[in-house]
């Protein structure tokens, strides 16, 4: 969600002190989620300050429907040197040093689990958190610490009362 301007307007709109709803909270949580729980190759700004539109939904793949497949993308570089180091997705471009066809395909290779164990995957943050979304959209990474606080705060003394509740958010309950 905030991948979208929407993370924009909130900020625009909390620098103005406009009361808009619960929507700062979301803001402020990513804001303020401790680094160990973010992907180390990820950066919040990409979500707090976006600087992609809304035209280019492909710099936002994961708000892409899952059955939707995507393009493998190709890259291709100088068909006549290798030490041209220059890069195109499209294998008609011509070599800017020397003006050959860049047409011989590269090969992908990814980059290797990162430190602990935690494979990086196409989100922000890592998979091996659980994290808690309140009624108020305040996000945070769930501890034993964090869920005895928690009930403490609403008052729950009998554990048998509860109960759990998986709620799934797709894109049309988000729309």
């Amino acid at each position: 969600v905030t991948s979208l301007p929407v993370a924009t307007v909130i900020r625009l709109l909390k620098k103005k002190r406009i009361n808009y709803g619960c929507l700062p909270n979301l803001y402020e949580s990513v804001e303020n989620l401790n680094e160990t729980y973010v992907q180390s190759n990820k950066d919040k700004d990409i979500l707090l300050k976006p600087k992609s539109s809304v035209g280019n939904i492909s710099s936002v793949p994961f708000l892409l429907r899952n059955d939707i497949a995507t393009p493998e993308r190709s890259f291709y570089c100088c068909s006549y040197n290798s030490g041209h180091f220059t890069v195109s997705d499209d294998p008609s471009a011509l070599c800017p040093t020397c003006q050959y066809s860049m047409s011989k395909k590269l090969t992908y290779v990814a980059p290797p689990t990162v430190k602990g164990g935690v494979a990086a995957t196409g989100g922000f943050v890592k998979e091996v958190v659980t994290y808690m979304v309140m009624d108020d959209l305040v996000v945070k990474p769930m501890s034993t610490i964090s869920s005895i606080t928690l009930l403490n705060k609403f008052n729950v003394k009998d554990f048998g009362v509860l109960q759990e509740q998986v709620v799934s958010v797709g894109m049309e309950e988000a729309l």
